[in-house]
């Protein structure tokens, strides 16, 4: 027969079950932020369109709402930022014949969607040494993806919009941001440590500032003025 136990027993290992259940506490911040906001100058350009004859004598293409944002990244990253494999997914899509969103950063290793969301025939392709793909025609509610495994610049066409154009900006780490309307920007979980910060804006890095995080858990400001 077996022996049953004490009540009190019985209210220690529940106790004890119940602390064992509730999550570790977090632990001290491994990093430090860098955060800022990005002013830009003057207004983007169209130079991305493709030129094409069917072009001539037709309304200017309409001009994606996003094309002030700026990538803001680390020059060169810390010791150990390679050794996480990355297989995230991320959308680029296709709307009102626009990629949106016109710039796009990712991690090596990502998987990026290509939704078409408008009502006409999209046909994404690149030509680009970092990654070089053509995922044919196919209509609206239809989505082909490409996984990016080599860091660089991509640039995206559509074979059958030539106005149609956009960036992928693939890093080999995890230390990059994309601003918001606004031009804030925040990279956190940065390592103590001195690096350089670019500022990448309407298809190449425009400017770039040294800085230190000197502890983790710390912030430090960097703003940007882009000509």
């Amino acid at each position: 027969m077996r022996r049953r136990l004490p009540a009190a027993a019985l209210v220690l290992l529940a106790g004890a079950a119940a602390l064992l259940a509730q999550p570790a506490p977090p632990g001290p911040p491994v990093g430090g932020s860098i955060r800022g906001r990005v002013e830009l100058r003057r207004e983007p350009s169209l130079h991305g369109t493709r030129p094409s004859v069917s072009d001539l004598g037709t309304s200017a293409p309409p001009d994606a709402p996003d094309r002030r944002r700026t990538v803001v990244y680390l020059e060169e990253a810390p010791r150990g930022a390679f050794e996480e494999a990355n297989r995230a997914r991320a959308v680029m899509d296709q709307r009102n014949e626009s990629f949106v969103p016109f710039v796009l950063a990712v991690q090596a290793g990502t998987t990026v969607d290509f939704p078409n969301s408008d009502r006409t025939y999209h046909n994404v392709f690149s030509l680009s040494k970092t990654k070089r793909f053509d995922l044919g025609r196919y209509a609206r509610g239809g989505s082909k993806s490409v996984r990016f495994d080599r860091p660089g610049v991509v640039r995206v066409f559509c074979d059958i919009h030539s106005h149609m154009s956009a960036y992928i900006l693939v890093f080999a780490h995890r230390y990059f941001a994309t601003t918001d309307l606004e031009g804030r920007y925040r990279i956190d979980n940065v390592p103590p440590g001195t690096y350089t910060v670019v500022a990448w804006n309407d298809g190449q890095p425009r400017q770039s500032r040294p800085v230190r995080v000197a502890d983790a858990g710390g912030v430090v400001e960097l703003d940007f003025a882009l000509p």
